[in-house]
């Protein structure tokens, strides 16, 4: 059998795919990828990214929530739509998505082969075309040989065997978005990222949602002020926490209700559930052993800085090396495993310094330390906040519980940690991010001049606090930011 020869493989075209495949690409190196599903794009174009994203603000759109804060009216005409209604956008920007991305492939001169990879050799990857659950052997298939290898293959909601994932009932996160009826009560196993994100925007749509989850308070990475803040948020919502609990039991009937009876002992009857409890690496199929390369636990691979392997030519991008499993982090992954791969300098680390973005409702944001993780590092440092509601944007669009916090080393007031919940959090929290990059502090804020009204403001605001709170005992708490004018 012929075998065509590359000089970069890339398995799986989602957003480390992509972006590892057209790096390379652009240093005039032959390209090709590998996808097995029907359409490219990954997880952040069909099942989740995007798509989650999309249905949170096509919810938030069409239930009139904004508008019911901002002027008490209540959309009724609009909550009436079905949820094929509101996944009628998402399924806009999904394709869309795919189509750039093909765009992207094709302007870059990167060959696309459709089927499931293999390894036969560490260099030589088998494309099984044959249909789903065939064998590589008895499969039609294609053979490539590649110089280097990029392994981008993403990740797959786990699926505790507990519950039968067959019934219409119960979803995984990527099955979430295939529902034809929005149910009126929803479970949430799992009070990750994933599963506070869905959470809020059935409850925006109405749906009276349960979350449930064994430890003791939501997102424990945050900032401490910020995960209260945003667990009373959600409470607004409607959502109801069930902390400290596990599912011992689900009983899907053939009609009605899911029943979950938890370690407690209590129950819950509801109309749906979602289980929400982790990710594992897609890595299973690939045949690694044949490549040299190991995977640890749920099949993640191990990479150095570099997103090297320990087979010197293969190198591993995105959802499947684990943590922080970001599309955003994903792509420079890739970025930076081609650039070594190569030889190319402008890009040979990954910056420690990566923002997180988290679409509840309200949206949450942060990036460096938190008052925790300085605290337990012994470094002193000052607070400085800014209350949405005290900044003239933040009123324009009621935001009435938003705020940005700001910590900065009390010796040189270098900004050490930005904090935003509230309307665009994940935007806002790119200035306090190139701040950061750039080793500065409360000076630059002092300053510049942002547009008035904005929320970029906020920034102005809190540095200003922390500046007048310097002489203030060490670590002492913030406290409400102070009123009046923002500048």
């Amino acid at each position: 059998m012929p075998i065509e020869s590359y000089d970069l493989i890339v398995i799986g075209a989602g957003p480390a795919g992509e972006k590892g495949a057209i790096t390379a690409a652009s240093f005039r190196k032959k390209v090709c990828i590998i996808e097995k599903g029907h359409d490219v794009g990954g997880a952040v174009a069909n099942t989740g990214t995007l798509p989650s994203k999309t249905l949170r603000e096509t919810a938030l759109a069409l239930s009139g929530f904004k508008a019911r804060r901002l002027y008490g009216v209540d959309l009724s005409l609009r909550r009436e739509a079905t949820l094929a209604d509101f996944m009628y956008h998402e399924r806009q920007v999904s394709a869309s998505e795919r189509g750039r991305i093909m765009r992207s492939l094709r302007g870059y001169k990167v060959d696309l082969y459709r089927g499931a990879a293999s390894f036969e050799d560490p260099n030589t990857i088998r494309v099984s075309t044959g249909p789903a659950g065939h064998s590589a052997e008895s499969s039609p298939a294609i053979l490539l040989r590649g110089e280097k290898v990029l392994i981008a293959t993403g990740s797959s909601p786990l699926r505790p065997p507990e519950f039968r994932f067959e019934d219409d009932r119960i979803h995984d996160s990527d099955e979430i978005l295939t529902l034809d009826r929005l149910p009126k009560t929803l479970a949430v196993i799992g009070a990750g990222v994933i599963g506070s994100e869905y959470a809020c925007t059935f409850a925006a749509l109405g749906t009276t949602v349960h979350v449930i989850d064994g430890r003791d308070m939501l997102l424990s990475f945050l900032d401490h002020e910020v995960s209260r803040s945003l667990t009373e948020a959600m409470e607004r919502l409607g959502i109801e926490f069930h902390w400290g609990q596990m599912v011992a039991n689900c009983e899907a009937p053939d009609s009605g209700q899911v029943v979950l009876t938890l370690t407690s002992g209590d129950t819950l009857s509801t109309d749906g559930v979602l289980i929400a409890a982790g990710r594992s690496s897609n890595t299973a199929t690939l045949n690694l052993a044949s490549a040299g390369v190991t995977t640890g636990d749920r099949g993640i691979l191990k990479v150095n800085e570099h997103c090297q392997t320990e087979v010197a030519h293969i190198y591993a991008a995105g959802d499947v090396i684990g943590f922080s499993a970001l599309a955003s982090t994903g792509m420079e992954q890739a970025r930076v495993a081609m650039c070594h791969a190569f030889d190319k300098i402008y890009k040979n680390v990954i910056e420690r310094l990566l923002p997180n973005g988290i679409y509840t409702i309200p949206e949450v944001s942060m990036v460096g330390e938190t008052e925790e993780t300085l605290k337990a590092k012994g470094i002193k440092f000052v607070v400085g906040k800014a209350s949405y509601k005290q900044n003239a944007r933040g009123e324009i669009i009621g935001d009435e519980t938003g705020f940005l916090k700001l910590l900065f080393a009390r010796e040189d007031l270098k900004l050490l940690g930005v904090h935003v919940i509230g309307e665009q959090a994940t935007e806002i929290v790119h200035i306090g991010l190139m701040a950061m990059l750039t080793g500065s502090g409360v000076e630059l804020f002092n300053r510049a001049c942002f547009n008035y009204p904005t929320l970029g403001d906020l920034y102005k605001t809190a540095a200003y606090q922390a500046m007048l709170r310097i002489s203030d005992p060490p670590s002492a708490p913030a406290g409400p930011p102070p009123a009046g004018p923002t500048t």
